[in-house]
C-alpha cells in the first residue's frame, strides 16, 4: 500500500508532464538546431547513408524476388519532369524577353514623342509649371508605365491562362462544384471594383505629389554643389 502511494504521485505527475506544451517550441527547436550545427557533416553523412541503405534494400528485395523498385519507371518520370521544367523555363524566358523588348520599345517611342511634344509647347506652359513637375511626367510617369507593361501585363496574361486551365479542370472533375464556385465570382468582382474605385485616386495623388516633390527639389536644390 505504501509502495502504491509512492507510485501514485509519480505516475500522475508523469502523465501531467507528458500533456504539457512547450512555452516556445519554435524558439527551442531553433536553439537546438543551432547547437547541433557543429555536427552538420555527420548529419549529411547520415543522410547519404540512409538514402543508400534504402536503395540497397530495394536492390536486395529485387534480387531475392520479394519485391522490387522499378528504377526504369522512376527514371522515365524524372526525365519527363525535368523536360517539363526545362520547357517551362524556356517559355518563361522567351515570354520575358519578348515583353521586355515591347516595353522598352514603347518607352523609347513614348519618350521620343514626349520630346517632340515639349519642343512644340508654348512658353506659358513652362511658366505655369515647375521644372520638377515637367521632369516627373517625362521620367516617373513613363517609368511607371514601363514597369506596368513589363510586370502587370505579363502577370495578367499568365493569370488568365491559369484561370482558363483551372476552369477546364474543374469542369472535368465536377460540373456542380464548378457552378457553385462560379457563383462567388460576381461577389469577388464587386469587391475588387469597390477597392479599385477607392484606391485609384490615391495612386493619382501619389503621382501628383511625387511631381510636386520633384519640382520642389529641382527648384530649390537643383544645380547646387
Amino acid at each position: 500500500m505504501s509502495e502504491q502511494r509512492r507510485r501514485g504521485p509519480m505516475g500522475g505527475h508523469g502523465r501531467m508532464m507528458s500533456g504539457e506544451k512547450a512555452k516556445d517550441f519554435k524558439g527551442s527547436m531553433a536553439k537546438l538546431f543551432r547547437y547541433m550545427g557543429r555536427y552538420k557533416f555527420r548529419f549529411i553523412l547520415m543522410f547519404i547513408f540512409a538514402v543508400a541503405g534504402t536503395l540497397f534494400n530495394g536492390l536486395v528485395a529485387k534480387v531475392n524476388g520479394t519485391g522490387e523498385i522499378d528504377f526504369g519507371k522512376i527514371g522515365m518520370i524524372l526525365l519527363w519532369t525535368l523536360g517539363l521544367y526545362v520547357l517551362s523555363a524556356c517559355f518563361s524566358f522567351v515570354q520575358g524577353f519578348v515583353m521586355s523588348g515591347i516595353s522598352n520599345d514603347v518607352t523609347y517611342n513614348l519618350r521620343k514623342d514626349i520630346s517632340k511634344k515639349i519642343n512644340r509647347l508654348p512658353l506659358n506652359y513652362y511658366e505655369s509649371r515647375t521644372n520638377g513637375e515637367i521632369l516627373s511626367r517625362i521620367t516617373n510617369d513613363v517609368d511607371t508605365l514601363q514597369m506596368s507593361l513589363n510586370q502587370s501585363l505579363t502577370q495578367l496574361i499568365t493569370s488568365a491562362t491559369t484561370l482558363i486551365g483551372v476552369f477546364i479542370m474543374m469542369l472535368s472533375i465536377n460540373v456542380w462544384m464548378t457552378l457553385a464556385a462560379l457563383l462567388i465570382l460576381p461577389v469577388s468582382m464587386f469587391i475588387i471594383q469597390t477597392v479599385m474605385k477607392h484606391s485609384q485616386k490615391y495612386f493619382q495623388d501619389q503621382q501628383s505629389y511625387l511631381g510636386k516633390v520633384n519640382g520642389q527639389i529641382e527648384e530649390n536644390f537643383g544645380g547646387h554643389n
